[in-house]
């Protein structure tokens, strides 16, 4: 990281919002992250505009707010229609094939108001965060490349395939579109989209190995998600194991997730009580998960919190020894970092995101299986956890270092100005910062 001036960094984030989660979350996260080291402006759709003027940002000196309403109001209305994306959480990948158009859109039109300054130099570095989609293509990224000044895209992250044994699964999520999600190297713009970048950050090994081989070398990989402190600081050691031991799911019920496959591998500890479980999260499945509860006579050994705040998450997750989360297709896995942040070892499936960021050392991995093989394993390790409580300890103390050295917000952005000084040469050699 150099000592010269702050660089100017024009970002590009469609999709940033304070007050949402996921994709706009993230979005917004590192674009706050970076105003602490860069001189940062933010293009964004008008629908993020409150969001970020109650966070504090002066519209005009901050962020501008981009009115594509006319295409993307339609297409919002189509996804609806349709039952994907949005509030339903299904469909992802029919939903995002549909935004393809709102996106290219919304770019053209910041080309349209920024294009005359990007090419007389007002920033060092134009950088695309959102989307996230690795195959997406950007009609000013490739404009901002051809006007000689440095482009950078990503975290990418996405395209996960589902794992076989999981097909009914797969069309609970109205995920049919992504058996043929090979049609996306047809999408017009893609690899011209990756040839004009100067840096293409990626949010996992599976993202990285889909850029093509001849870019592969300006592939540089950082996941996307954080940490900021506060409710989630990792200052905070985590206490002794209770009696029982307490194990929690956070995120939304959806079959993807699997917590009908978690109340399945527990049952034997809950019913001897030797283990109890905290459920956070709301979603279609959770009539069935109480009835699997009852069905399982483990009702009282599990607590279905439905929908926190997110400070309240933070606060129940502390009430915990350790996150269960047999997800079978997370592209990130933010909520495995909240985990560790918290100095609860993660138990997860090693598949996608939380496969990569979880290590022996810090957590606990299961391979991924046809479901009734991955319950099975997912006890065997429950099992030895509950044997064992003071394999828990260790374990906290090196996930709350993990975070720390490589996951706040605030080492995220240290970890793009290595790559800015890399993509405006006053870094000779390409960072690796993972």
């Amino acid at each position: 990281m150099s000592d010269g001036p702050r660089p100017k960094i024009l970002v590009l984030a469609e999709a940033a919002n304070p007050d949402m989660v996921s994709v706009p979350l993230v979005g917004w996260s590192l674009t706050a992250a970076l105003r602490d080291v860069a001189d940062v402006h933010l293009v964004t759709q008008i629908r993020n505009r409150d969001a970020i003027l109650r966070a504090g940002l002066v519209e005009g000196r901050d962020f501008t707010a981009i009115n594509s309403e006319r295409v993307a109001r339609p297409l919002w209305q189509l996804t609806r229609l349709l039952g994907v994306g949005g509030a339903s959480n299904k469909g992802w990948t029919i939903s995002q094939a549909i935004t393809v158009i709102s996106d290219a859109y919304f770019e053209r039109l910041v080309w349209k108001q920024f294009g005359a300054r990007i090419k007389a130099g007002e920033w060092d570095v134009v950088h695309r965060i959102t989307p996230l989609s690795p195959v997406k293509p950007s009609f000013a990224g490739c404009k901002t490349a051809a006007a000689g000044v440095p482009f950078v895209m990503g975290p990418l992250n996405g395209g996960v395939p589902w794992p076989e044994g999981f097909e009914a699964a797969r069309n609970k999520e109205r995920e049919w579109l992504s058996k043929v999600r090979g049609a996306v190297k047809l999408l017009p713009g893609r690899k011209a989209t990756w040839r004009a970048a100067k840096a293409i950050l990626v949010g996992s090994r599976h993202t990285q190995s889909e850029i093509a081989d001849e870019y592969r070398d300006k592939t540089i990989y950082i996941p996307e998600n954080g940490i900021v402190g506060s409710a989630f600081s990792p200052d905070n050691p985590a206490g002794p194991p209770h009696i029982p031991l307490r194990a929690c799911f956070v995120g939304r019920l959806v079959p993807y997730k699997g917590p009908d496959m978690l109340i399945r591998a527990a049952a034997p500890l809950l019913r001897a009580g030797t283990l109890r479980l905290e459920l956070i999260g709301n979603g279609p499945m959770l009539a069935e998960l109480k009835a699997l509860a009852r069905a399982e006579q483990v009702e009282d050994a599990i607590t279905f919190h439905g929908h926190l705040k997110h400070a309240d998450v933070a606060q129940t997750m502390k009430g915990c020894d350790f996150l269960a989360f047999p997800s079978i297709r997370e592209f990130g896995g933010g909520v495995v970092l909240e985990a560790m942040a918290l100095g609860l070892p993660p138990l997860i499936v090693d598949y996608a995101g939380p496969g990569e960021l979880v290590s022996p050392e810090w957590g606990f991995k299961v391979p991924v299986n046809a479901p009734d093989r991955l319950i099975a394993d997912f006890r065997a390790q429950l099992e030895q956890i509950v044997r064992d409580p003071s394999i828990l300890g260790p374990r906290g103390v090196a996930a709350q270092a993990r975070v720390s050295d490589k996951f706040l917000w605030s080492r995220k952005a240290e970890q793009m100005l290595d790559v800015y000084d890399w993509v405006r040469g006053i870094r000779a050699d390409k960072p690796q910062p993972f």
